[in-house]
């Protein structure tokens, strides 16, 4: 058994990868933690920062730094999942990959290589409602699909 969790950097996902462990540990299930980083996002970031200081001309270096610094801390994050699953004694990996986030998801959680896809049920936005994403891809994930809350 394979165990997919989604990450996005969110207290969420976290809870969602404590989850997954879980079951992981009673099933000697394998998990992998996924994490998508979509450079739009980067993009968007910058733009308003931008037009916020005054500096059009700075967007392209505020979006490398943004882009940069996602990258950094989602795998720190991924990093710190992992080893607290291996001292828990779960048999665990992390996968980070580029592009949109709907896409990106779905091909891997399609691909036939799970059993099982653990997903926190908000975003890293915290609001209150069901994450926007989790919206978006729900119903195409083929495997069962564990929302946390």
């Amino acid at each position: 058994m394979r165990i997919l969790v989604l990450v996005d950097g969110s207290k969420w996902s976290q809870k969602a990868a404590l989850h997954a462990f879980a079951v992981a540990k009673s099933k000697k299930a394998k998990v992998v933690l996924f994490s998508v980083l979509d450079r739009r996002e980067a993009r968007a970031i910058a733009f308003h920062a931008s037009v916020r200081s005054g500096s059009l001309e700075e967007i392209k270096r505020f979006e490398e730094t943004l882009w940069e610094e996602n990258k950094k801390s989602i795998k720190d994050l991924l990093t710190t999942l992992l080893e607290l699953g291996q001292r828990e004694g779960v048999n665990c990996a992390f996968k980070i990959v580029e592009g949109p986030a709907k896409d990106r998801i779905l091909e891997e959680a399609n691909s036939g290589n799970y059993s099982l896809v653990v997903m926190g049920a908000y975003g890293k936005s915290g609001k209150t409602r069901i994450g926007s994403l989790l919206e978006e891809v729900v119903g195409h994930i083929e495997p069962p699909v564990m929302i946390v809350r």
